[in-house]
């Protein structure tokens, strides 16, 4: 079992993306490619006897999570803005700037449509299923997130693969302390739309090489 999970985990989170990243079949096909990996993954899930199925929402874990979410959150989103101002000013707010109706759309629904299937993947799913292969919860956090900047490849840019790989392992430490999928999905979300927000957002829709 473990040598099979193991295969799986190899197919799955890193031919799958290197395959896709490769073919490279338009931005066109993100979306459905993401809602159908994070549809087979809840499907693995739920026919799981062992699964915890609270563990898809958790608001009572998303709660208790709040202070530390918001307290990491205000001095993190601050230095990546003062970073994007002080070393690519002409990028800053230039979404709600030049694209306001794209930029409250994305507000809207970026969280729903983005954010909660990829912590059904890279959290929910990637943590149960590959306890045995990943024991000590510090692994298992590395794994998570390693898994999360490479997926970032399809975007064809070292920027996105980078800012991924960090915000993995800060997700990921947030669901082994919380088992919520609410509360990494608010995180998560809190950082996304800052990232489309103050400019950087288009090192995750348009490929731009950085």
């Amino acid at each position: 079992m473990p040598k099979a999970r193991a295969a799986e985990l190899l197919a799955m989170f890193v031919a799958g993306p290197t395959l896709y990243a490769a073919l490279d079949p338009g931005p066109g096909w993100l979306f459905p490619a993401l809602w159908a990996w994070a549809a087979a993954c809840l499907w693995l899930l739920l026919r799981d006897a062992s699964f915890d199925r609270r563990r898809l929402w958790n608001a009572r874990g998303a709660l208790r999570a709040g202070g530390r979410v918001a307290a990491a959150f205000v001095p993190l989103g601050a230095a990546i803005g003062l970073a994007v101002a002080v070393f690519d000013a002409e990028s800053l707010f230039s979404l709600p700037r030049r694209r306001p109706e794209l930029w409250a759309t994305i507000m809207l629904l970026y969280p729903l449509v983005s954010v909660y299937p990829q912590e059904v993947i890279f959290r929910v799913f990637f943590f149960h299923r590959y306890a045995a292969l990943f024991p000590r919860p510090s692994t298992m956090v590395a794994a998570s997130a390693l898994a999360f900047g490479l997926v970032h490849v399809v975007f064809h840019n070292w920027i996105a693969v980078a800012m991924t790989l960090a915000g993995g392992l800060l997700f990921a430490a947030t669901y082994a302390r919380t088992r919520s999928a609410l509360a990494v999905s608010v995180e998560h979300a809190l950082y996304g739309c800052l990232i489309f927000t103050i400019g950087l957002g288009e090192h995750f829709y348009s490929g731009r090489g950085g």
